[in-house]
């Protein structure tokens, strides 16, 4: 059903709404944590079309009842997760994608950025203890512009890092914060490597 999805969807999205995807050869072979900025609905239907091989998401529940997505999020089998509570039972699949050497997509923040040029919220928890729990590489995605009609998104894709520092530890909130703030610190790295790169394009084609 995923890749059926993603060559129904190829063209009209590729034409309406296109992308770029830059830093492919970082994506590494097997299981990995996949951490992105959040800009728009459509930043995990970019990531199907633009990438082949198949990754999961986490996707919040309300998306599963609402007659406009429900079908979407059940075709791209999204992991379900419970907001407002910590919701074992995702948890419990999660690592289970991770232990099947599959890419688990999360948007760490929880939530979209209201404004394009926002940067980056407060991470969550919930993407570091995925990582350190099945000592998962973790890369981090950046979308740069927020996609619209017949405009170009650009998506910078890092290199992969691990926080194998804290294998082995008791995964205490402290724990958790630093581990977290790590996974923030090279988000932001990558913004700015983005605005560097895309910025300076920018001026010499003017």
């Amino acid at each position: 059903m995923y890749h059926f999805m993603q060559a129904a969807f190829y063209l009209p999205i590729k034409i309406i709404y296109p992308a770029k995807f830059y830093g492919r050869k970082n994506m590494p072979k097997g299981r990995a944590v996949i951490t992105s900025n959040h800009t728009s609905n459509l930043d995990p239907i970019q990531f199907v079309i633009n990438t082949y091989e198949k990754k999961y998401f986490i996707a919040k529940k309300e998306l599963f009842e609402k007659a406009s997505s429900k079908w979407l999020v059940k075709a791209m089998d999204c992991i379900k997760v419970d907001r407002s509570s910590a919701d074992l039972t995702a948890i419990k699949r999660s690592l289970e994608v991770l232990k099947k050497d599959k890419k688990l997509v999360i948007y760490p923040e929880g939530t979209r950025s209201k404004e394009e040029d926002s940067g980056l919220g407060e991470v969550k928890n919930g993407a570091a203890m995925l990582a350190i729990k099945s000592r998962s590489p973790i890369v981090p995605v950046w979308i740069y512009n927020k996609p619209k009609v017949f405009k170009m998104t650009k998506v910078m894709i890092g290199k992969p890092y691990e926080l194998d520092q804290f294998y082995g530890q008791k995964l205490t909130e402290e724990v958790l914060e630093k581990a977290s703030q790590i996974i923030s610190d090279k988000l932001n790295e990558l913004k700015e490597e983005c605005e560097e790169k895309f910025k300076k394009k920018k001026r010499k084609n003017k």
